[in-house]
């Protein structure tokens, strides 16, 4: 038979063990993937290209996560076929982005976030508080101005990096992207005239 003292004492480190382990975990899983694929590169990179070549794909990856995931809402809520079907092309266009991107980090042993970063979260809680028109408008705008930031980041991409496998996928994915933004811009309109 174990004594009270002993038994109190053995039954608090069990606890305090479990809150431990259960807040360590609890940590773990509200990390961001994009700061978790940073850290990952960082450590495995050591010089100002190497590591400019993970940002840009951790970048994208994140792009892709945001494009795929909002893409899924708009068709959801969309109150437009223009809005559903742009939300459509999204998932698909950056799906197989994502799946491209994928085998190219690979290759380059490149960590890239593989589910959907806080800040694309965000952006998809912000949006998924709108409804009716006002959503529509919101996605569009929003699509649009991704759209210009990506190209802006794809094409610094394409010029600046070294590497001809990451140049070439920044110089085809740039293509794709301004085909986005066109659609996006001609939704934005249509959603100004509603």
């Amino acid at each position: 038979m174990m004594n009270p003292i002993k038994k109190t004492l053995l039954l608090t480190t069990f606890a305090t063990s479990m809150l431990f382990v259960a807040s360590c975990k609890n940590n773990q899983e509200s990390e961001d993937p994009k700061e978790v694929s940073e850290e990952h590169n960082d450590a495995k990179f050591n010089n100002n290209e190497q590591e400019s070549n993970a940002q840009f794909l951790v970048d994208a990856a994140e792009l892709n996560m945001e494009g795929i995931l909002l893409g899924q809402l708009a068709q959801q809520k969309g109150s437009t076929a223009h809005v559903k079907e742009l939300g459509k092309m999204m998932e698909d266009a950056h799906t197989k982005l994502q799946i491209d991107l994928t085998s190219l980090a690979k290759s380059k042993m490149i960590t890239i976030p593989s589910t959907p970063t806080d800040d694309g979260k965000d952006a998809y809680t912000k949006l998924n508080e709108k409804s009716g028109k006002d959503f529509d408008k919101a996605y569009a705008d929003l699509m649009v101005n991704k759209h210009k930031d990506a190209i802006q980041d794809f094409e610094a991409a394409a010029t600046e990096t070294k590497d001809t496998e990451i140049k070439n996928w920044a110089t085809t994915t740039l293509t794709e992207l301004r085909k986005h933004l066109d659609h996006s811009i001609d939704c934005q309109k249509k959603c100004e005239k509603m």
